[in-house]
């Protein structure tokens, strides 16, 4: 209809390629500190420049309580240098991230510079957060006498995606207005979408497409899926792969090699010890800081390239498959968006793992060839079982109880799927309420479990 507006998020924006640790406190604030220096140099082309010039950034909410842990001050530091996370998703970070410790200030063009120095210009503010969002990051320009010249604020929505102050207290969802005529079948909810999937006679992976080439062309959609694979699949093969102790300071050993060796050894066939080992080697390589997939976040980044994963390589999956899945899985990860959150410092771990798990059951069921009813079935399931998780990392890192949690997501997504496929698709409790549940539990949750290491398992370790 003429004058219709319609939530809209593509599979390629929920799905992104970055580092680790985190989609919200590191992906997110680099995104945010590179965006600012482009409104530096948009205030220098109209403002006198200063040769005395300086940045500083303050974290407020949850990027102040694990932003240490999660990598934040360096991300913002490679944003500020014009670093983006796809760009550096294959770059030796410690390299270049040593490289700006050095420097101690930021070129903004041939003859003016601005003193920076993440050690003292990144202030970690635990006091009150800002009341748009939990994870708040203030930028500021200043003048030698400390006078604020350009000023910006941005919030880390989750899963990568960044908003100024001004577009958070636009829009009620965190996703892009577009018209409807680019889009076919504008469903923003559950039930929409299976009104839309039976009227139209068609899955839920061939709407979403045909909603995704409004704004792109089929070859690129294709690509942009293919290579989305292909990066969760390298991220899985890497982890089998690699030893050694994660960074932090916990001492967490890397466990997905020794684990893929031993049911090699033994030629198992046990579903959950494969999901699971798929799982964990994308999560330590999440948590080494190295190449991810948003998926939708980087906390949640093992379920759905371990479910996939296995389908493709355990039951010969094939390429088109793969993508169907991807479509799947992205409709329902942008109903949870559109709807709720997927951001753990705003709803807890159920926004992250529980999202994840939904999605990936959705895509599984869509490849198995479920009904869209089965489809949101399994859906629903998979999430119902992840309400009330709370996100509790333990000294701010993403290794305890992230790296195993992601595979027991898996695990539920799998057996989620599984059952839905047996079933004809009807059930007692809809994706949407199960959705509008994890919104309210989310609101009403303490702060302490929604990713500020102030309570559950962060704080139940006694240091010896």
């Amino acid at each position: 209809m003429a004058g219709m507006f319609y939530m809209f998020i593509s599979v390629l924006d929920l799905f992104k390629i970055g580092i680790g640790p985190s989609s919200s406190h590191t992906m997110g604030p680099m995104v945010a500190a590179n965006n600012f220096i482009s409104l530096v140099h948009e205030h220098l082309l109209s403002a006198k420049s200063n040769a005395d010039m300086s940045i500083r950034v303050t974290l407020k909410g949850s990027l102040a309580y694990t932003g240490k842990g999660h990598a934040t001050d360096r991300a913002i530091a490679l944003g500020l240098h014009g670093y983006t996370p796809n760009a550096v998703a294959t770059e030796d970070l410690d390299s270049v991230f040593n490289r700006i410790l050095k420097r101690k200030s930021i070129s903004l063009s041939n003859d003016v510079t601005a003193l920076f120095s993440p050690d003292c210009d990144i202030i970690f503010d635990q006091g009150k957060p800002l009341p748009a969002h939990p994870n708040g990051m203030i930028f500021e320009l200043l003048s030698s006498m400390d006078t604020i010249l350009l000023s910006e604020t941005f919030f880390s929505i989750g899963g990568g995606f960044v908003k100024s102050l001004a577009e958070i207290t636009q829009l009620v969802a965190p996703l892009d207005m577009r018209p409807s005529a680019s889009c076919p079948y504008a469903f923003d909810s559950a039930s929409s979408m299976l009104t839309m999937s039976t009227d139209s006679g068609l899955s839920i992976a061939s709407m979403k497409r045909n909603n995704e080439l409004g704004h792109i062309s089929e070859p690129s959609l294709n690509k942009g899926l293919d290579a989305i694979w292909h990066s969760m699949q390298r991220c899985i093969e890497k982890g089998l792969t690699a030893q050694g102790i994660l960074p932090g300071g916990l001492g967490i050993h890397r466990r997905a090699n020794d684990l893929y060796l031993q049911l090699n050894d033994t030629n198992s066939s046990k579903l959950n010890n494969w999901l699971c080992t798929y799982a964990m080697a994308v999560n330590e390589e999440n948590a080494a800081g190295h190449m991810v997939v948003t998926a939708p976040t980087n906390g949640a980044a093992g379920v759905i390239p371990s479910v996939l994963y296995y389908f493709m390589k355990h039951e010969n999956g094939q390429a088109e498959q793969a993508r169907e899945f991807l479509l799947t899985a992205s409709a329902i990860g942008g109903l949870i968006k559109h709807l709720s959150s997927i951001s753990g410092a705003e709803v807890g771990c159920q926004g992250e793992v529980g999202s994840a798990a939904s999605m990936a059951a959705a895509g599984l069921c869509a490849v198995h060839g479920g009904t869209s009813a089965q489809i949101e079935n399994a859906a629903e399931m998979a999430l119902e079982h992840h309400l009330g998780m709370t996100c509790d990392p333990v000294n701010g890192l993403v290794q305890v109880p992230c790296i195993e949690r992601n595979g027991f997501g898996a695990i539920k997504a799998h057996t989620a799927a599984s059952l839905a496929m047996l079933e004809n698709g009807e059930h007692f409790m809809p994706l949407d309420a199960c959705i509008a549940a994890m919104k309210q539990t989310g609101e009403e949750m303490s702060h302490k479990y929604k990713e500020t290491s102030l309570g559950g398992l962060a704080v139940s370790i006694t240091e010896c």
